[in-house]
């Protein structure tokens, strides 16, 4: 007899995957490019179990019952296009090919075209949860042939992580070709916006609520049972309690400030361009990466530049945490509208049918950017699956009506003492222009027509028009 199911990389993300489905009932055939990782895994974490691992691609694919499953968590980019080349005629039809790393969606597209007329399913697949989630119970956003789905649903299900709510299994067929991949990077977007604006709210309450560490680590876990409660809100305030162990200095006040990223919050950011959906609080958040990356430059700079000395100010420090709640709630409700506007236009773009409700109940638990409040825009989205964005919802109307005034308080407090703060005011200024009715765009429509003939409509009747301005 053969094993269910097959994983290809044996790095942690895929090690932890592979005990994940093994622990749930399937058996698991294991193959790495390197032997000697197989053999480490065979010999640990794998002995005893369900697990079968191969010495060379062959045997690997022959251990696996038709139509076989097959799992690729291997690196982004050639290493993943060599893993298939490898697999590619050694399967048959109906065979089932996932990619589970984090592909940019337009190479699954184009290995989905590649692989027409084999007979084999491509799968991109995005799994979310960090290896944690990849051993335990991940988020998954599978996108591929729908009827394949269906001899990879009863596996998903299984490994998937559960949502604290009732239970149900954090995974849901996403829509077709590259439908799943591209969810997972606009998670990865929301994902940037959130860390960013959760890195400001603490420098304001440091440094102009002069709070320390071990303070924000309470006001942090308070948040965590509020409205606020999400995943990145707990860790924060878990980071903000550790010492170092070689200084006994707050751990966060030892790691250099300079942020690293992997890419996909820059595929979210230049996939939105293309569509013309505005995503101001990610790409604010990406800004904020690729400035904090200028160390050195930054460090030069501070010596010649001059502005508002940033310090601790005499102020109500309940009315200041009350302001920064209430401006890092808000400014996430616009993240997260951004976010699934972008999903919402390329689901009619791309034809691939993407049902936002079920996309942000599958991001309920096992991933990142879990949080308390997806549920409710779950519900936003059963109420009115056509919402053209989350910020009309009247609940989601309401609560910004409602915060806007501590928002609006905290933002102004960080301007006054020079504390940068580019995502929340991202995020306000997005709510500002998308509540207005009327916008300073018809000077920049009067300049385009003034320079280059580029016309404009006008308020008071139909049709397009152009002035001799000169």
């Amino acid at each position: 007899m053969g094993q269910a199911f097959g994983v290809v990389g044996l790095e942690v993300m895929g090690r932890n995957i592979a005990q994940n489905i093994e622990r749930n009932g399937f058996s698991v055939a294991v193959f790495n490019r390197t032997w000697a990782k197989t053999e480490d895994f065979m010999n640990g974490p794998a002995k005893g179990k369900k697990f079968q691992g191969a010495k060379t691609i062959e045997d690997f694919v022959k251990m696996i019952d038709r139509p076989r499953r097959i799992l690729m968590m291997v690196k982004a980019g050639y290493p993943t296009d060599a893993t298939i080349a490898s697999l590619r005629p050694l399967l048959q039809d109906g065979d089932i090919l996932i990619d589970g790393g984090n592909a940019l969606y337009s190479d699954t597209e184009r290995r989905i075209k590649e692989l027409e007329g084999t007979g084999i399913k491509f799968f991109g697949m995005g799994v979310s949860g960090g290896e944690e989630g990849a051993l335990w119970g991940p988020s998954i956003m599978p996108g591929g042939d729908v009827d394949a789905y269906q001899h990879l649903k009863p596996v998903l299900e299984k490994i998937a992580a559960k949502a604290p709510s009732d239970g149900a299994p954090c995974v849901t067929y996403c829509g077709a070709n590259s439908a799943g991949h591209f969810v997972k990077m606009v998670h990865n977007g929301i994902e940037y916006g959130d860390m960013q604006l959760i890195a400001e709210a603490y420098d304001l309450l440091r440094t102009v609520g002069g709070m320390q560490p071990p303070e924000l680590a309470d006001v942090f876990a308070q948040w965590n049972r509020s409205e606020l409660q999400s995943f990145l809100i707990e860790i924060t305030s878990q980071i903000l309690t550790k010492r170092d162990d070689l200084t006994g200095q707050p751990m966060v006040d030892v790691i250099l400030d300079a942020t690293g990223m992997k890419g996909t919050g820059k595929w979210t950011v230049q996939q939105a361009a293309e569509l013309a959906a505005p995503v101001p609080t990610i790409a604010s958040s990406l800004d904020a990466r690729v400035v904090a990356a200028m160390k050195s430059e930054r460090v030069a700079a501070s010596k010649i530049l001059q502005g508002p000395r940033p310090a601790p100010s005499f102020i109500d420090k309940k009315q200041l945490i009350d302001d920064v709640r209430h401006a890092l709630y808000a400014s996430k409700i616009c993240s997260y509208a951004q976010g699934m506007n972008l999903l919402r236009i390329a689901g009619k773009t791309h034809e691939w049918g993407l049902q936002l409700g079920r996309i942000a109940r599958i991001w309920k638990g096992g991933c990142i950017i879990r949080a308390q409040f997806l549920g409710r825009i779950k519900e936003a989205y059963d109420r009115n699956a056509e919402l053209p964005n989350l910020l009309v919802d009247g609940e989601f109307a309401r609560e910004m009506s409602d915060r806007q005034a501590g928002w609006r308080r905290a933002i102004a407090l960080a301007v006054q003492h020079g504390l940068p703060m580019p995502t929340m005011m991202a995020s306000l200024s997005y709510y500002d222009s998308y509540r207005r009715e009327r916008l300073p765009a018809s000077l920049t429509q009067a300049q385009r027509d003034f320079f280059g003939a580029h016309t404009y409509q006008r308020t008071d009747r139909e049709g397009t028009f152009h002035t001799q301005w000169t």
